[in-house]
């Protein structure tokens, strides 16, 4: 029994988070003439025999075998051919789809001037829509009969995470820039990956690296820097780090002796200063031990030992 020709096409989008669907055709076939309705934020994709035929956008479309230079070439259709024919249709949704998220399964190794190789770990978000539909259907698609955003968005991590990596090498960004900087990070990082995306037939209209967590060694370090940078006198700075090295040493003195040694180091910081005077040699000689112990756990620079150094030689 002959079933009934197709003779419209329409497709509201059964589920937002559709990527692609195929009509229904229950194994029909199309009439010449028949028409195809593609609403707003869709296009509709027209397979015969496995090839791609048509890409339709939004609008109202009359299907004539004439119309579709492709199916001519086809079936050999040099006269005209009135024939109903035989195509696959596909829908897709062709909106934007926001907040996806990525992130980077294992640390990713990068090289920095200041701590040679770096381990970091970075999450965030992106946002992306089909912008060929011709190429995302022969690069990804053409296997589903339908295929909704998240399972585009689990494939994307996997895609994502080793693009971030060699991106991340290429751009040569400093640690400190990752940390504390993610919307340069970001600038950088966006038109870097987007050519990857292109691959796919998609477009990245927003990609956002929303946190980036460092080395605990590598945090260490800027917390020694930031307390450096709040303490003016060197002096008081080494008796901090003598008293908090105290508080830290559970194998040579009771807690009770631990916390008076500290008080005491701390209340003498908090007393009135008294008038310059000369420095003793022998004071001067014991700053400057201190000043190299520092210096030797890395605790200072080079170039902050130098200048404390030179200051406290004019004392002698």
């Amino acid at each position: 029994m002959q079933l009934p020709f197709i003779e419209i096409i329409e497709s509201v989008t059964p589920d937002p988070n559709l990527l692609m669907w195929k009509f229904p055709d229950e194994d029909k076939e199309i009439k010449d003439g028949a028409m195809l309705t593609v609403r707003e934020s869709q296009s509709a994709l027209l397979l015969n025999e496995g090839q791609l035929a048509d890409v339709f956008t939004a609008g109202r479309h009359k299907l004539e075998t004439e119309n579709i230079p492709l199916f001519t070439r086809l079936k050999g259709w040099k006269y005209g051919f009135k024939s109903p024919f035989k195509a696959d249709v596909y829908f897709f949704n062709t909106r934007q789809f926001f907040n996806l998220k990525w992130g980077t399964p294992a640390p990713v190794l990068m090289r920095d001037k200041q701590f040679g190789q770096v381990r970091v770990r970075a999450f965030g978000s992106f946002n992306v829509r089909i912008s060929d539909i011709g190429k995302f259907f022969k690069e990804y698609a053409g296997t589903y009969p339908q295929l909704t955003i998240t399972e585009l968005e689990w494939e994307l991590r996997d895609f994502i995470a080793p693009k971030f990596t060699e991106v991340l090498a290429q751009a040569d960004i400093a640690v400190i820039d990752v940390a504390g900087n993610l919307s340069a990070l970001n600038e950088k990082v966006q038109p870097l990956i987007q050519p990857y995306f292109n691959e796919l037939g998609l477009e990245v209209t927003s990609f956002t690296v929303v946190s980036a967590t460092l080395p605990e060694e590598v945090l260490k370090h800027y917390d020694t820097v930031t307390g450096m940078n709040m303490v003016d006198d060197m002096n008081k700075f080494s008796q901090f780090n003598m008293a908090n090295a105290i508080g830290n040493d559970h194998t040579t003195m009771n807690d009770a002796a631990k916390q008076a040694m500290a008080m005491a180091m701390i209340m003498n910081q908090q007393r009135p200063a008294a008038q310059p005077q000369s420095q003793p040699a022998e004071d001067v000689t014991a700053r400057l031990k201190k000043l190299k112990l520092l210096f030797d756990e890395g605790l200072i620079n080079e170039a902050e030992y130098t200048a404390k150094k030179e200051e406290l030689l004019k004392l002698l």
